[in-house]
């Protein structure tokens, strides 16, 4: 088996900015980038296509990135799988790896008791995915193809963080 070390960690919070604001002070993270209202070409949870509406925070916290994302609109996802809509409840949701292929890797995912629970397409083409690993890691795994965009991007979290010296935290940047 090909060794899928994890690239991000992830949490479902209520607001991406005070969680980021709140692991920078604890922690000494990011600075976070902040994407709001992320846009999909579609989003297919659990088998049924369905509008998703989320903004996240990414930064860089030592070796690894962390995401905290929020849900804008109601109803299910991945998000409320684990933690159920209206609950007032946030906390781990996923960590992410990258792989060659997505869909190949969901499949195996499936065929291992790891179902699929979102395939997700961006504006620009770029697929993510979560296989729900939840009954045997506690979280769901995300799934990408490390394309030069999503490396690109990892790279500039990281040399953010190491050239990061006191300024506001938060900066907002837009996604397609």
């Amino acid at each position: 088996m090909t060794s899928l070390p994890i690239r991000q960690v992830a949490f479902f919070v209520e607001d991406v900015r005070a969680a980021a604001r709140a692991h920078h002070a604890t922690f000494g993270s990011g600075p976070f980038f902040v994407a709001d209202n992320i846009p999909l070409a579609r989003a297919v949870h659990r088998g049924v296509e369905r509008p998703l509406d989320h903004s996240s925070a990414y930064g860089q916290w030592g070796d690894v990135m962390v995401e905290f994302v929020a849900q804008n609109n109601p109803g299910p996802s991945p998000f409320h799988d684990l933690f159920s809509e209206g609950s007032g409840r946030w906390g781990m949701h996923h960590v992410a790896v990258w792989v060659d292929d997505v869909d190949a890797e969901l499949a195996r995912f499936a065929a291992q008791g790891a179902p699929c629970a979102l395939r997700a397409e961006m504006t620009d083409g770029f697929v993510f995915a979560f296989a729900d690993t939840s009954a045997t890691l506690g979280v769901m795994t995300e799934l990408y193809a490390p394309a030069p965009v999503l490396v690109d991007f990892y790279a500039m979290v990281a040399q953010a963080a190491k050239d990061y010296r006191g300024t506001d935290p938060i900066q907002t940047i837009v996604l397609t």
